[in-house]
């Protein structure tokens, strides 16, 4: 239903960016997101805290209520509002808010607040950054495609991890750190990912001769996953260029990132991204 009076000009201001009026409070906003986070992660710093601990949870506050008067005067103003709220940005609204009153009852709860950090991913749609998005969902697409492949490589890492950390929990035992077979996964996977963080060695020759075939086979499994999804990538930047079609001459073949057709010079079509419900 058409807007009128009021919520219209909410709406302009809140949903629209193509009026200043709209581009000015996406920015304030951003800013504010952002400096709220800030605060949050210097709340967190004990020497801060101690010092400033009142004037953070007045900010803390402050900005909550701020972000809640927002949240449902977005609601009030929305042409669709349950379209809004079930959106991906209605409910990253709701989350931003969500932590500061969760804290009243779950203490640390405050923390989560930096989940206001996807509130900044309006900035592509305040900037017009289209190819962004584009990339981004073609890397989403990419990734999706491949899932079953992964899924069925990290599943034979797993046994791979199991049956090493069996063999190692029988090799050194309690005696050298390995007090149990879960333990020994543990160190299991942070050797074949080669992260090592040394807070369990093995002691024996023949644990660290596991151990060097363990390291081995991490270097080797580590390109399988990059491989499956590089190739898929290049599959669907091939199939973006069949996609991407001239209006004016029907000829396909385009980059992504193209801006004029290479066989006619007419101006490509930006293709629009996904936005949230206005």
């Amino acid at each position: 239903m058409a807007l009128t009076g009021t919520r219209k000009l909410l709406n302009e201001v809140i949903f629209g960016t193509d009026t200043p009026a709209g581009k000015y409070f996406d920015v304030f906003l951003i800013w504010t997101i952002l400096f709220s986070v800030g605060l949050v992660m210097l709340a967190s710093v004990q020497s801060w805290a101690v010092r400033h601990g009142s004037t953070f949870v007045t900010l803390e506050w402050f900005f909550t209520a701020l972000f809640t008067v927002e949240y449902l005067t977005r609601i009030y103003c929305a042409t669709d509002r349950r379209a809004y709220i079930f959106s991906f940005y209605g409910v990253v609204d709701l989350l931003a808010i969500l932590p500061s009153y969760l804290a009243l009852i779950f203490t640390g709860a405050t923390y989560l607040m930096v989940i206001r950090l996807l509130r900044v991913l309006r900035i592509f749609r305040i900037l017009k950054l289209v190819r962004y998005l584009r990339d981004a969902n073609l890397l989403v697409r990419s990734l999706w495609q491949v899932r079953r492949r992964i899924l069925v490589f990290y599943a034979s890492v797993l046994v791979i991890c199991i049956i090493f950390g069996s063999v190692m929990f029988i090799v050194e035992g309690p005696k050298h750190g390995f007090t149990s077979i879960p333990i020994s996964i543990y160190w299991t996977i942070v050797t074949i990912t080669t992260v090592g963080f040394g807070d369990i060695t093995p002691h024996t020759p023949l644990g660290q001769t596991i151990a060097s075939l363990t390291m081995l086979i991490g270097y080797s499994i580590i390109a399988v996953p990059t491989g499956i999804v590089t190739a898929e990538l290049a599959h669907e930047l091939g199939r973006d260029k069949s996609l991407a079609r001239c209006a004016n001459c029907g000829r396909a073949g385009h980059d992504t990132d193209s801006e004029y057709c290479k066989h006619c010079g007419y101006k490509l079509e930006d293709l629009d991204p996904p936005t949230e419900a206005s």
